[in-house]
């Protein structure tokens, strides 16, 4: 191998690395189900889900924290999807997490058409601070459901020698299962997004809206992303049963707990029994749908 090879080598597997960093720092419960994915996948999701925290940061409070203007802010974000989409074009970047992120979107087959989406949303969280039902589904298309077609593009293609389209039936599942993750977490943070962030993504107060309908919401996607996990590639089934599993344990949860008060979470115990069931190979639980 040149010297140059092994150059590449090594600054690919720090960028990978780095967004193995990024992932373990800002979220536990995805650290569990990321463990949970073979090794074949692992990296590659890792990669997608740093880009995704990055962004996020931009527009949920350190660049505020650090003094930047909401403008500041938008050309920032900007810059990094401009540099996302040139380094899937070109194969490098000076970013380390946008290096991770081009190289698993190169072979995966992950292009502009999930990228645009996912930074548009993130974009609207710079101008928007209420949603009604028509920007709420745009906003979770392009925050939420792309993310999960960029997972399932992972889940499909990752080591493949040509990235394929996955079937319509798992694009159906991924979209559904990343829109119940995030009606899950807007609800957790009503509270949060409405005091510090100025937020109102669910519309509440609407007539026809209500919490108990945005939860059967949740529990029929999670149904339906429940029904296709067996057309995953085996190495990616654990992982994907252990996140439905604790997004459907806070659903109940989120029932049965009053609309206002302390943040809903699951218990490390219970999280531990999740992740040990799906690892054991039991199908994802069953929800209310």
């Amino acid at each position: 191998m040149s010297a140059r090879e092994t150059g590449l080598a090594l600054y690919d597997r720090t960028a990978r690395d780095a967004a193995a960093t990024v992932i373990s720092r800002y979220s536990t419960s995805f650290s569990l189900a990321c463990r949970l994915l073979g090794p074949r996948p692992r990296p590659h999701v890792r990669d997608v889900y740093a880009l995704v925290r990055v962004a996020d940061e931009i527009v949920d409070g350190p660049a505020e924290a650090a003094g930047l203007s909401p403008e500041a802010a938008g050309r920032v974000l900007d810059e990094l999807e401009t540099e996302t989409l040139a380094a899937v074009e070109s194969g490098f970047s000076a970013n380390l997490v946008v290096h991770a992120f081009a190289g698993t979107a190169r072979e995966c087959g992950i292009g502009g058409d999930l990228i645009r989406p996912f930074f548009a949303s993130m974009r609207t969280d710079l101008s928007t601070s209420r949603h009604d039902g028509a920007s709420h589904d745009a906003y979770v298309y392009g925050s939420a459901e792309v993310v999960g077609l960029m997972c399932l593009q992972v889940f499909v293609n990752a080591g493949a020698p040509h990235p394929i389209a996955p079937s319509a039936e798992l694009v159906d599942g991924a979209r559904r299962l990343g829109a119940a993750f995030q009606d899950v977490n807007f609800l957790r943070d009503l509270d949060h997004d409405a005091t510090a962030l100025g937020r109102d993504y669910l519309d509440l107060d609407s007539p026809g809206s209500s919490r108990t309908a945005v939860l059967d919401r949740i529990d029929a996607d999670l149904a339906a992303a429940a029904a296709v996990i067996p057309l995953l590639p085996k190495d990616c089934r654990r992982a994907v049963t252990a996140a439905h599993d604790l997004f459907a344990e806070l659903s109940a949860r989120l029932r049965r707990s009053a609309p206002a008060g302390q943040r809903v979470r699951v218990p490390d115990p219970v999280k531990a029994r999740l992740a040990a069931r799906a690892w054991l190979g039991f199908a994802p639980r069953e929800v209310r749908a």
